[in-house]
């Protein structure tokens, strides 16, 4: 995320119903949950849940109560659901460790035992705001830091102590139980390594009070969660990855055992001279290399430095806005990958580039939906989509715009242009479905 600077709209429910239903039992006690296929995080009414993610890392650390409000309402106007938020900062407030206000998460800070009341109330207010403006957060209890660096608290976890490290999961449990919109991050940019007693403590004591909230982790890039935590508590996989980000997806989709997966962080808008199509292709190919979302991001938005009200709607911010209007105008939950190119057979591009063609098709057939990264001729199996006629689609992803393109009988193969340059989205829809346009 950081050592060189780097990572509710509501579901259209009655649309889906059978799928819905069939994607895993609804969750008792208002708990967070996994569908019954591993694929899919199921929020605590039972829906399965798009992630429709923004960093926010400094977000409890650095700004007042009224500008975490604005950022609030942007996000939600904008269909965000999701931020990854640290709870406590280690160097990226004005005054670390301390908050706006000048407050330090502990009394003393070689001492985890006595929390700050007044720190934590901020915190809390700010998590339930989110609550309010619709927001699930993906909160990370203790950031570690990148390798290398002095922006976590790696070596403060390893001194604390195991006994110390549960008390403060301990305290957090007790203290988070109730909220709905909690998602626990463990780590923060790094593998555990010498620290992975203490970071498996702080899991474990908040394990002890809290049974409603799901956790994964934050490991360092190209890590897999999985082969560093344990399987007690590690319910969800993501994908962290600045390379070739898709095949990264795919090869974290068919890890065994199979835990729903998401990407929760790659090139941020801002930052590495990313281009507006990069920070775009990895957002559709979260979703199409079968990810149950992607978590954006921006710089100066993460630390909400001088400029964070700006970069708010800036290209970035509002391509995830079409993004999730269009995977939510259709049963996103039930996408499989076009893995072996059954549905989408010519003009892939390279797999292992940039430029590369992801595509996927609903288990029932009912939608195929193909994002490419820049204009070309691409061939596409119409057999199967399912039905006697498919409805045809292309979708701007830089303006958010669809035209039909007309209906097509559902044998052989058929050649799809783009009407113009620049990256687009294909779908195809049974027609008697009746969709609206994509993103509608």
């Amino acid at each position: 995320m950081r050592y060189v600077p780097q990572v509710c709209a509501l579901l259209a429910v009655s649309l889906w119903l059978p799928a819905l239903l069939s994607a895993g039992s609804p969750p008792i006690d208002g708990r967070w949950s996994i569908s019954s296929n591993h694929r899919l995080v199921l929020d605590i009414k039972g829906h399965p849940f798009l992630v429709q993610g923004d960093a926010a890392w400094s977000l409890i650390a650095n700004l007042s109560e009224p500008d975490v409000e604005t950022y609030l309402e942007n996000r939600r106007a904008k269909g965000f659901n999701t931020l990854l938020v640290n709870l406590l900062e280690h160097k990226f407030s004005k005054n670390p460790p301390k908050d706006l206000a000048g407050e330090a998460p502990f009394l003393d800070m070689r001492d985890w035992s006595h929390p700050n009341e007044k720190y934590f109330a901020h915190a809390d207010w700010v998590i339930r705001k989110a609550a309010d403006y619709g927001m699930v957060v993906l909160l990370a209890p203790v950031y570690l830091g990148y390798i290398g660096s002095d922006e976590g608290f790696v070596e403060e976890v390893i001194k604390t102590g195991p006994e110390n490290a549960r008390a403060y999961g301990r305290f957090l449990g007790q203290r988070y139980e109730k909220y709905d919109n909690i998602i626990w991050v463990m780590g923060g940019d790094r593998n555990p390594a010498a620290a992975l007693e203490e970071v498996n403590m702080i899991a474990a004591g908040i394990r002890e009070h809290d049974h409603r909230h799901l956790f994964t982790a934050h490991c360092h890039p190209d890590a897999v969660p999985a082969e560093q935590y344990p399987e007690e508590w590690l319910n969800i996989g993501n994908t962290y990855d600045y390379k070739i980000v898709h095949s990264r997806l795919l090869a974290d989709y068919n890890r065994k055992p199979v835990k729903p997966n998401f990407l929760i962080e790659t090139t941020y808008e801002g930052e590495h001279n990313a281009s507006q199509v990069q920070i775009r292709r990895q957002a559709y190919w979260a979703v199409l290399c079968g990810g149950f979302g992607h978590v954006m991001g921006n710089l100066p938005i993460w630390s909400f430095n001088p400029g964070w009200q700006a970069a708010m709607d800036l290209p970035g911010s509002v391509g995830m806005m079409y993004w999730g209007k269009l995977f939510r105008s259709r049963p996103w939950f039930d996408l499989v990958p076009d893995q072996k190119h059954e549905v989408v057979t010519s003009g892939l591009g390279e797999f292992n580039g940039l430029d590369y063609l992801a595509a996927a098709r609903t288990a029932d057939g009912s939608t195929v939906i193909a994002y490419m990264p820049d204009s070309r001729t691409i061939k596409v199996d119409l057999a199967k989509v399912a039905g006697p006629m498919a409805q045809g689609w292309w979708f701007n992803p830089r303006n958010g715009t669809a035209s039909s393109i007309g209906t097509f009988p559902t044998s052989g193969l058929k050649e799809f242009h783009p009407p113009a340059g620049g990256d687009w989205v294909l779908i195809l829809d049974d027609a008697g479905k009746h969709y609206r346009a994509p993103g509608q």
